[in-house]
């Protein structure tokens, strides 16, 4: 798909059904448009099998969003999430989709602000101002919503929210203990039954048993994908994987799976035959911190475009998001929901105290990924990850390794300011 053909195409018929503010989204829609063409059309040296990834980028706002009111007409639940703490398996187990709807445009933040305060997240604003401004048709498509209390942002707002979609929220406890673990297998199971009540259905242990291994593949794939993109030369750019990580709160997820070994199969290819998107001299980086929901690109972009390289993503749309697998051996229910309880209480969000796990599996992955530097990206706002940042500068600090902290919101504003430090950086890396 060349950069001439790309649109994202448009359904105002389909969006006004679902009561949008048309006119205003197909000024977005071309908005968005114009900045994938700009950030990865115009990368030389693609492999080719992108192009998957190309085409769900332009039905993102329509032919996907047919395929979930399809299912909505089928008595399939359709439940908007904004965290990985959020078990993917029972609603998938129900038969269900599961979208993720966080927000990483600016365009819908001065919404927000016209209820929200100003000085909160703008993942929190960008996702509830969607909501508010009627210009996210999968905000539109969901039956409701599960929220969580990772932040004290996210939970008020999920109160607000609830006045625009019904919100549920899942009590996400802030320590690991086994106390803590006791309650979240109780969230756990009211999470089950919330879906059971809203499709009139019971979620049977092999349809648990199936999901698990649904979602098994899917991050198997996305582990694949992440290895692959460690090699030197890395046979594809930090953003493109970056896209991929994206979509995976989006896609179908046996779909997605197929597509992500496809696209690895190809990388495999161009391992061998030394075909790279890079120079192996570029300055490799990690990117840890919080999470970059579509379409914020931003740190990425300057990166690669100052001749570094994005080699690894430590955040809840990267690794974070699948390094862990589930048991699959599991047949009754109380085990099934005892294991998800498990292997979800592995993500090392910066919410929990203390969290040196975190700070151990940042190391790690820096080693793993062959990077060379760590570029820790925090939202505005986001206390808890500007805080633990001190700890991961330490660790760069007593190992050796070069380290730029940086904070930012979606707008536009700080990029000559972040391009500034980031080229700083990569310098920096290669001495």
């Amino acid at each position: 798909m060349s950069a001439k053909q790309f649109e994202i195409k448009s359904y105002p018929d389909m969006w006004e059904s679902l009561g949008m503010d048309v006119a205003r989204f197909e000024k977005a829609r071309c908005v968005l448009g114009d900045a994938f063409q700009t950030t990865f059309l115009s990368q030389e040296n693609r492999p080719q099998r992108m192009d998957y990834f190309n085409w769900l980028i332009s039905e993102m706002h329509g032919g996907r969003i047919r395929e979930i009111l399809d299912a909505k007409k089928e008595g399939r639940p359709v439940i908007g999430t904004f965290c990985v703490y959020i078990p993917e398996e029972l609603v998938i187990a129900a038969g269900g989709i599961c979208i993720g709807l966080c927000g990483g445009s600016q365009g819908p933040v001065p919404d927000a602000e016209k209820i929200l305060p100003r000085n909160i997240c703008p993942m929190v604003k960008s996702a509830y101002g969607f909501k508010a401004a009627k210009i996210c048709p999968y905000f539109q498509a969901v039956d409701f919503v599960y929220g969580e209390t990772t932040c004290d942002a996210k939970k008020k707002t999920w109160e607000i929210l609830n006045r625009e979609v019904p919100t549920y929220v899942m009590e996400i406890p802030q320590m690991k203990r086994e106390r803590d673990r006791t309650l979240w297998l109780e969230e756990v199971k009211d999470f089950k039954a919330q879906i059971e009540k809203g499709t009139g259905k019971t979620i049977t242990a092999d349809a648990i048993s199936d999901a698990i291994k649904i979602m098994n593949n899917k991050r198997k794939a996305l582990q694949r994908l992440n290895r692959l993109q460690h090699h030197i030369p890395s046979p594809i750019s930090g953003k493109d994987v970056l896209l991929i990580e994206q979509i995976a709160f989006y896609d179908d997820p046996v779909r997605f799976t197929e597509k992500v070994n496809l696209l690895c199969d190809e990388l495999d290819e161009r391992v061998s035959k030394g075909v790279s998107v890079a120079p192996a001299s570029a300055p490799r980086v990690l990117v840890s911190g919080t999470p970059m929901a579509m379409p914020n690109w931003k740190a990425h972009n300057l990166v690669e475009k100052a001749g570094g390289i994005v080699v690894n993503d430590e955040s809840c749309i990267g690794t974070r998001y699948f390094k862990d697998l589930m048991d699959e051996n599991m047949t009754d229910i109380e085990s099934q929901l005892k294991a998800l309880t498990d292997r979800y209480m592995k993500i090392d969000c910066s919410c929990f105290t203390p969290n040196d796990e975190r700070v151990d599996q940042v190391l790690k992955e820096y080693r793993d990924s062959g990077s060379q530097g760590i570029l820790h990206y925090c939202l505005q706002f986001c206390h808890t990850y500007n805080i633990e940042a001190i700890k991961i500068k330490e660790a760069c600090e007593k190992n050796g390794i070069p380290f730029l902290a940086i904070e930012s919101d979606y707008s536009p504003e700080d990029i000559g300011q972040m391009q500034t430090r980031i080229e700083a950086f990569l310098e920096q890396i290669k001495g």
